[in-house]
């Protein structure tokens, strides 16, 4: 991620924030880089050199952001999240203080389980929400910088629950009209 755009102030009307990504750095290994580092910078999967995609940010993540923020004493153009020496944070790091994380706040049989057992879970939770939520699938699947193919592909079976709403809909449509002369 580039830059997280936070509202003015708490009381901003949405209070939701804009995440603005433009590169990725993953982890892959220093043997496997041009540069023998441990992360490569790569434009984003998918688009154009330079290209940005905005993720929205949701009020609680907005709050959490602007916190943390203020505890580190972060500057414009610092890293949310910095390593020891101010760099990208070493994956296992990251890893670490997840798995700590769920171990606190689930309960022993989830924590077991597959359930969000990698970072990137998140993103899978995240995309089937907003889905379930009724946001249009076309807009999930630019935030996540997807192709729609590959969004229904892959999300279309975790949509839940919204068939009673769907019924209430094709109710208030009502039948069809009656043909010209009918009756």
């Amino acid at each position: 991620m580039e830059a997280a755009v936070l509202p003015e102030s708490d009381t901003d009307a949405s209070g939701a924030s804009e995440l603005l990504i433009h590169t990725a750095a993953p982890e892959v290994g220093k043997q496997w880089t041009d540069t023998g580092k441990i992360h490569e910078q790569r434009h984003l999967k998918g688009r154009a050199e330079g290209e940005t995609r905005t993720v929205p940010g949701c009020p609680a993540l907005t709050r959490i952001l602007r916190q943390h923020i203020e505890d580190e004493q972060l500057q414009p153009g610092d890293l949310l999240f910095q390593g020891e020496s101010g760099g990208i944070l070493a994956g296992s790091v990251i890893r670490r203080a997840w798995r700590s994380a769920r171990k606190a706040v689930l309960p022993p049989h989830v924590y077991e389980s597959p359930t969000g057992r990698r970072v990137y879970d998140n993103r899978n939770t995240r995309l089937t929400k907003w889905l379930n939520d009724g946001i249009p699938p076309a807009q999930v699947a630019e935030w996540a910088g997807n192709s729609m193919a590959v969004l229904l592909a892959t999300y279309a079976r975790c949509v839940d629950g919204q068939l009673p709403d769907l019924k209430r809909r094709l109710e208030a449509a009502g039948d069809l009209p009656e043909p010209p002369g009918a009756g």
